[in-house]
């Protein structure tokens, strides 16, 4: 007897689309990691394919582990490459985020890579995700996200018409590489770039779209309040803070016991 099975829902596209803000976990590129964060509520993990070692069969595990805590799986991905983009679907990833979108071109090729036609041009296969699940087509393409990453200084000046194009989820500032862009390599936080970063952002919610943007315990606030509705969160900034009070307060005590020798 054939089983069937729901096609997983996409917790992020749902938070968003809820009215709430989507939260993605930074950076844990093993299963087990994605298992760990998996009980803590984030709505997403992130795994970068662009600048992390990830292999093909090692990803296939990573979505799987999200999905068994109903955690969506964002990947970022090297290029813009419809090939890979489809792989990367293919290995159930429920949602990739693509760099360097600059051009409406750019951008009508990221969303259209994302869907099964009519609706784009992602190549036809089943896959894991698509067993056992009825109308797996129309599910995928209802469920998947397109976030493109907004980090090229060039970019800034094209979204008025960048933010015209359908199929794009999330319109995603990176901090770091707009930096980069801007010649302030290493110093996101340079006035010149904040004023980018956050003119960008005001496009973005001007025309009516999702912002995203990474965001740490000082500016989530700020950035909220701008409007994001997506924010990426490197957690493993709380477990630095956290040991270094913690190894602070045990040197306090090794120093309070000499002294007392």
């Amino acid at each position: 007897m054939v089983r069937e099975r729901n096609y997983s829902t996409n917790q992020l596209k749902k938070a968003i689309e809820s009215g709430g803000v989507g939260v993605i976990a930074n950076g844990p590129n093993n299963s087990d990691m994605c298992d760990f964060l998996g009980h803590l509520g984030f709505d997403a993990a992130f795994i970068d394919f662009e600048h992390g070692g990830v292999s093909w069969s090692e990803l296939a595990d990573i979505t799987r582990a999200c999905e068994l805590w109903g955690m969506s799986s964002v990947v970022r991905v090297n290029r813009l490459d419809e090939a890979q983009i489809l792989r990367t679907l293919d290995q159930g990833a429920s949602a990739v985020m693509i760099p360097h979108v600059i051009t409406t071109a750019d951008a009508e090729l990221a969303a259209s890579a994302c869907k099964y036609p009519p609706n784009g041009i992602r190549g036809v296969a089943g896959g894991r995700r698509a067993y056992g699940v009825e109308n797996y087509f129309q599910k995928a393409d209802d469920q998947v996200q397109c976030l493109a990453l907004i980090e090229d200084f060039e970019a800034i000046a094209n979204l008025r018409e960048l933010t015209q194009v359908d199929g794009i989820d999330v319109f995603y500032v990176a901090p770091s590489d707009m930096a980069a862009s801007m010649g302030h390599t290493g110093d996101p936080g340079h006035p010149d770039v904040q004023r980018s970063i956050e003119g960008a952002i005001g496009q973005i919610v001007d025309a009516g779209r999702v912002a995203g943007t990474l965001v740490n315990d000082d500016n989530l606030d700020q950035f909220l309040s701008m409007g994001v509705r997506c924010v990426g969160v490197p957690w493993q900034l709380w477990l630095r803070d956290s040991s270094a009070t913690f190894l602070s307060r045990v040197t306090a005590a090794s120093g309070a016991l000499n002294g007392s020798v």
